[in-house]
């Protein structure tokens, strides 16, 4: 079988970024994932790009104007200026303000968005950017270590030619900013398999919150308990996708890989091995659906750059050797040197069979629900976000201005008004 189409996105400067002294999320784990990616000989098999750097009018696709404004303007020197705001946008204690922050923002959101474009344009079958995946971020502020939700906008822009964009997302933590982003709408079913339950953040994701008006069923939730093994999240990762993919049909997914759900994550309390988190990876790609693959959370770096090195090897069809190549960071891979070391804990499984049992029952009735795939009458397909000519640098200038936005038909169930309308919203929903 020949390889797919992979578009594979990386800036160079992504790892450079430091949230801070002892802060748990460390965007170095990038360049770690990059250097085995390259020393395994995987970016010979894929097209690589220095991806587009969103700007502030991409970002405000989803998030308020003031939000971003903020996040353009305080520095680590100004920050007494925004006492205010820091509260306001929930900046400070897990979302600290850090040299850069903004620029790393543009970096990470950018790829999501090109990758985007690329599947629309049908330039790759896969898109792929480890940076992205911050799934926390609200229309109206950070939260859990993401301030863009670059997945929100990735989605956006998949709806200009998806009737049904299917979201799904295996980090341990709920994809809370998505699933409210799309709550309302039917034209994104959110899947989100996350612990749940003795305050684990962000506290949300029971099973029970399934959507609401048009969105009502299209959001689902596999709430876990801690300790869970390959064996039992692979089977029921394995039987919710397919139920998903038979009563939804989607034409793309976004699969975010948040790799704390790892045994051994700093921030964790899961038990998958690197091969069980990606067989999630290569049950998906077996669908064989244009697919936007992105990073997530991950708190113990050498394990998430093996994670992430796998699963670009899963996605490519390619089989790798256990032994990590000679690289600039072999250190960090010692004592054994390994892809695959044994990230087990002792921690007792405390999924039991009726527990998930309950579980699979709850989703299958709640996709009973759906009388049919929703249909999308798209009378216009909006313009590209960005010129696909020259990906190295972008001109601002010949992008869309808003009176063009402003002339485009948009499918009738593509935005709410009245006391919904996508101006007068302050529940932070999408309105899709």
């Amino acid at each position: 079988m020949s390889n797919p189409n992979i578009a594979y996105f990386y800036d160079p400067d992504v790892g450079n970024f430091h949230y801070g002294p002892g802060h748990p999320m460390k965007p170095h784990r990038i360049a770690l994932t990059h250097c085995l990616v390259l020393h395994y000989g995987l970016h010979e098999k894929m097209k690589l790009y220095r991806p587009y750097k969103a700007s502030a009018h991409d970002m405000c696709r989803f998030h308020s104007d003031e939000y971003i404004d903020f996040l353009q303007r305080v520095t680590p020197q100004n920050v007494q200026q925004f006492t205010k705001q820091l509260s306001m946008f929930n900046v400070g204690d897990d979302c600290p303000v850090f040299d850069g922050m903004f620029d790393f923002c543009s970096m990470y959101t950018g790829a999501s968005l090109e990758g985007a474009i690329k599947l629309n344009n049908n330039h790759c079958d896969i898109a792929v950017n480890w940076s992205g995946g911050l799934h926390h971020a609200k229309k109206y502020e950070a939260s859990g270590f993401c301030y863009v939700n670059d997945i929100v906008i990735g989605i956006l822009e998949l709806l200009k030619y998806h009737p049904r964009v299917l979201y799904i997302d295996i980090d341990i933590h709920h994809g809370d900013g998505v699933q409210e982003a799309f709550y309302l709408t039917d034209r994104v079913m959110t899947v989100s398999f996350h612990k749940y339950g003795n305050y684990f953040f962000p506290g949300t994701g029971d099973m029970y919150e399934f959507g609401s008006e048009s969105g009502r069923y299209y959001s689902i939730n596999v709430p876990l308990k801690e300790g869970i093994d390959d064996q039992t999240y692979i089977s029921m990762f394995s039987q919710v996708i397919k139920s998903v993919m038979d009563f939804y049909q989607p034409s793309c997914i976004v699969l975010q890989c948040g790799a704390d759900s790892l045994g051994s994550d700093r921030l964790g309390c899961f038990n998958l091995s690197i091969k069980g988190h990606g067989e999630c990876v290569k049950i998906v790609k077996n669908y064989g659906l244009p697919t936007l693959v992105l990073g997530g959370g991950g708190y113990t770096k050498r394990n998430v750059a093996r994670c992430w090195t796998y699963e670009t090897a899963v996605l490519l069809d390619e089989d790798i050797s256990n032994d990590i190549p000679y690289n600039e960071y072999l250190e960090y891979f010692s004592p054994d040197f390994t892809l695959h070391p044994d990230v087990s804990t002792k921690q007792e499984n405390l999924n039991t069979k009726q527990y998930l049992d309950n579980i699979r029952g709850t989703v299958h009735e709640i996709l009973k629900n759906l009388v049919s795939s929703p249909s999308v009458q798209m009378q216009d397909v909006p313009s590209d976000l960005l010129s696909l000519e020259n990906t190295e640098e972008l001109d601002p200038d010949i992008r869309n201005h808003q009176d063009e936005n402003d002339k485009r038909v948009e499918a009738n169930n593509e935005f709410y008004d009245g006391e919904k309308d996508n101006d007068k919203d302050t529940d932070g929903f999408v309105d899709v």
